[in-house]
């Protein structure tokens, strides 16, 4: 089964379209990140209990609003999760902790406790302090999504964490930034654009179902499309694959919400293997590529986390 989770969050959206797209069996599942929440805390929805919550400090603000919203995803999700049918909503940490394994894992056991639901996921960034906490995590029995995963060296360290406890855990793979990055160097060699994001996700997912567990499964992330000669579900189209989940964005959910999707065609990893042969003749280094985007979505993040607490704070 591929699960469908959206990739947004704002309180009058929880009330409303999300209620109504779980009910409909559209979508079961909620993703969010700090930019996401930058920009949900700008809607006047919010105005009073910030005014409310003022004499607290930014990030306490933040946090209050935070849980308060997730709690309500949880809530919604409910019967789903008891269902089996994933039921999950991701916070992430602070982003600002991305190489305090100690902070992180203290974090999430505050958010995880503040929360108080079963069917919350802790999201945490695939790095080396990533790595500690999601092991330390996962043997208390918390779920994690791990993110800002680009390279298969960063989804199998996740892999090997999370497998030291008996969780739900869901490894996000980022998909269209590899090809907004790479589609102008791959043109001026003549190889085939928009391929990247996805054969580099599916070699993943392939490595990921080859070890075999269960309650562990690929994430596609980052899955909205900025080309305009592509259509909104060009992402979906090809990676609508058993025992994962795809996180969409608003305009991608609706594009598919009266669709029959089908299951798409899974490349074997030694054909995309084939086609990413070509890249290093082409001056294209996928391991440079592979820490460039994650410093660039951390570097995103922490602006995203910064900028929203110095609004909460003007």
């Amino acid at each position: 089964m591929t699960s469908i989770w959206v990739d947004y969050l704002d309180r009058e959206f929880l009330d409303t379209t999300f209620k109504e797209w779980v009910e409909n069996g559209l979508v079961n599942g909620l993703t969010s990140n700090p930019a996401i929440f930058a920009n949900a805390l700008k809607k006047d929805v919010y105005k009073e209990d910030i005014e409310k919550l003022k004499g607290k400090s930014a990030k306490e603000i933040y946090e209050e609003i935070a849980v308060k919203d997730i709690q309500k995803a949880c809530d919604i999700l409910e019967p789903l999760y008891k269902d089996g049918n994933d039921g999950y909503a991701s916070i992430e940490v602070d982003p600002r902790l991305i190489n305090d394994a100690n902070g992180t894992i203290d974090e999430a056991l505050r958010l995880y406790d503040k929360i108080g639901r079963e069917n919350v996921m802790i999201k945490i960034p695939a790095n080396e302090a990533g790595y500690k906490a999601i092991e330390e995590l996962a043997k208390r029995g918390i779920n994690i999504n791990a993110t800002l995963i680009f390279s298969p060296n960063q989804a199998m360290r996740t892999l090997e964490a999370m497998s030291k406890g008996d969780i739900a855990g869901v490894i996000s793979v980022f998909v269209s930034r590899f090809d907004r990055k790479l589609n102008n160097d791959l043109a001026m060699q003549n190889l085939a654009k928009d391929r990247v994001g996805f054969f580099n996700a599916i070699k993943i997912y392939n490595q990921i179902e080859a070890a075999g567990f269960e309650n562990i499964r690929t994430l596609f992330a980052s899955t909205g499309v900025k080309q305009e000669y592509l259509p909104k579900d060009y992402y979906v189209q090809n990676l609508y694959l058993p025992h994962s989940v795809l996180t969409l964005p608003l305009d991608v959910i609706e594009e598919i919400k009266d669709k029959e999707l089908e299951e798409s065609f899974n490349f074997q990893t030694k054909h995309i293997d084939a086609f990413f042969s070509f890249l290093t003749p082409a001056g294209i280094s996928l391991q440079k590529v592979y820490q460039e985007l994650f410093d660039e979505g951390v570097k995103a993040f922490d602006k995203a986390f910064e900028d929203m607490l110095s609004s909460i704070k003007a």
